[in-house]
């Protein structure tokens, strides 16, 4: 199912910044019956993530796949890549000229240009979930059900705060992307996933703790694959997410989204809280009989979006 990313050159694209591109590279990957030929599932990446949601190297061959939870014998499955994440080989160094708008705009314009009229379901994790926000709120019709999965239609302080230190650490260190990456696995998982993993146990070797050396691992993996360039426009996106910016209240912007919204949270998130996904459902079941919420059950924190399958799957299991 290996396939390479296909690009599209978006032309004139000026930014909410108003900052003017006279071309972006736009690039996606499609997975399962050919496009417009089955109901189709965008899946939007989170921060390290790409268009390869399946294969060899799929970040999500867990829930996507044949005979999966999103099974693409039934489902195309559609994945952009956000313009600069470097996995296309596309860098773009001006990431404050973007926000989380931005890209949902840019990924309405490739569903345009690729001729798609309405999706079945815009699925996303983390900032991915955010970037699904986004493009509901832009274009209310544009999917049948929308899927955020430990997100928010907003940055929270506590958010805004983190992405703040993650800047600070990616311009300042002498190691970005290892130390920006040390601090986050830190923010994407809790105290008790740390206590059941490591138990206090040390690497005799390196006479450091374990929770030490799995750090620093994640740290060099990362810096492996992963570009600077692309780590700080992630994290401006992570920071920027907010439907409701220049355009009046939640209730005035989410409540002319036509979707179905099922909200996913996790119990454990220290990023994207439960409570405030609570809160978020909460408000939005004053107007609409179209949104329900449900929970993750982990100790893993964020990241359990990616490690909870068989709970993910019961979760879904009813939308496909």
């Amino acid at each position: 199912m290996e396939n390479k990313p296909t690009h599209i050159a978006l032309q004139n694209f000026t930014t909410e910044s108003g900052a003017f591109y006279a071309s972006l590279n736009l690039s996606f990957q499609v997975f399962g019956p050919a496009l417009h030929s089955a109901p189709i599932v965008l899946v939007n990446h989170a921060l390290t993530g790409n268009s390869q949601v399946v294969g060899a190297t799929g970040w999500w061959n867990d829930l996507v796949g044949d005979h999966k939870t999103i099974d693409t014998r039934k489902y195309t499955v559609l994945a952009f890549n956000v313009p600069g994440n470097g996995f296309d080989g596309h860098l773009l160094e001006n990431y404050l000229d973007f926000n989380t708008r931005d890209i949902a705009r840019i990924f309405i314009d490739g569903i345009k240009c690729i001729k798609i009229r309405q999706l079945y379901a815009i699925i996303g994790g983390s900032v991915g979930g955010g970037i699904a926000w986004e493009m509901a709120a832009l274009e209310p019709r544009i999917t049948q059900h929308l899927i955020p999965i430990a997100s928010d239609w907003k940055a929270t302080d506590w958010l805004i705060a983190n992405c703040f230190l993650q800047e600070q650490i990616l311009n300042n260190s002498l190691k970005p992307i290892e130390d920006a990456r040390i601090h986050a696995m830190l923010c994407y998982r809790t105290p008790e996933s740390f206590k059941a993993k490591f138990q206090r146990t040390t690497n005799e070797e390196l006479a450091i703790f374990n929770v030490e050396s799995w750090l620093r691992h994640h740290g060099d993996k990362l810096q492996k694959r992963f570009q600077l360039a692309s780590y700080k426009m992630m994290n401006q996106l992570l920071r920027t997410i907010d439907i409701t910016r220049n355009k009046g209240s939640f209730e005035e912007v989410a409540s002319k989204i036509e979707a179905y919204i099922h909200i996913i949270g996790i119990d454990s998130d220290l990023f994207f809280t439960a409570k405030e996904n609570k809160a978020t459902f909460e408000e939005l079941k004053k107007y609409n009989n179209k949104v329900s919420y449900q929970e993750i059950k982990s100790i893993h924190g964020h990241d359990a979006f990616l490690i909870e399958y068989k709970q993910l799957d019961n979760l879904l299991a009813s939308i496909f």
